[in-house]
């Protein structure tokens, strides 16, 4: 179980995950959820498969248990501690420095929040709606640089689709279905089948508003 990494008093794992949830006062499912959802703190396992945390790790539980019971979601817990642990601050900005803003707009709350994470540790601005009523009006009053559509939405996602699609901005559509010719053919950009994998949702994401590798303007011209 002894990782070399490990070696120093603050690195070596030693605490079960009863004992962690004991000290910082949540449920044990609590910390299997978190780990799983957001991977930003993974324990060793004993020989048992036992869940062992480092005395580091329950540090940084207990920054983000703190930061939750401030109000905070989880989700945006697990993106400061992901900042912190860099020990900077980061963020996505145009040319100009304005932050780059995106309207999410998700039938379910909990998938919502997981997104939501995932933004923001790219470091864009989200705001979410659960409803498209309220989605139409965050895009009048925030003009998102983009739109994130789950087409399943109660009171039609297809037809928001279109609508934000009109606006301007680019708009990555999303369904359990494979609803794909009929959210291009309602002026979506993109089109992913859920359940979404992080890595392509994310470059997708960067695709759309022009910041990975693909979009972004060559240095040189490409022959």
């Amino acid at each position: 179980m002894t990782d070399p990494e490990r070696s120093d008093s603050g690195h070596q794992p030693i605490y079960s995950i009863g004992a962690v949830a004991s000290m910082l006062g949540v449920e044990t499912a609590t910390l299997r959820k978190w780990e799983d959802r957001y991977g930003l703190i993974v324990p060793a396992r004993s020989s048992g498969d036992q869940r062992v945390y480092t005395r580091d790790e329950l540090e940084r539980l207990r920054f983000v248990v703190d930061q939750v019971a401030s109000g905070t979601t989880p989700a945006e817990a697990h993106r400061m501690l992901a900042e912190r642990s860099r020990g900077e601050v980061t963020g996505s900005a145009d040319d100009d420095g304005v932050r780059i803003m995106v309207l999410l707009a998700e039938r379910d709350r909990y998938a919502a929040e997981l997104l939501e994470y995932f933004l923001r540790t790219e470091g864009y601005e989200v705001r979410v709606a659960l409803e498209p009523e309220r989605a139409e009006q965050l895009f009048a009053e925030r003009r998102p640089h983009l739109s994130i559509i789950e087409l399943m939405m109660t009171g039609g996602g297809l037809d928001l689709c279109a609508r934000l699609a009109a606006g301007g901005s680019p708009v990555l559509a999303m369904s359990a279905l494979d609803l794909s010719d009929k959210a291009i053919a309602a002026g979506a950009s993109a089109f992913l089948v859920k359940p979404v994998v992080p890595l392509q949702f994310v470059s997708t994401v960067r695709d759309l508003l022009g910041s990975s590798a693909l979009t972004r303007p060559a240095k040189t011209p490409v022959a």
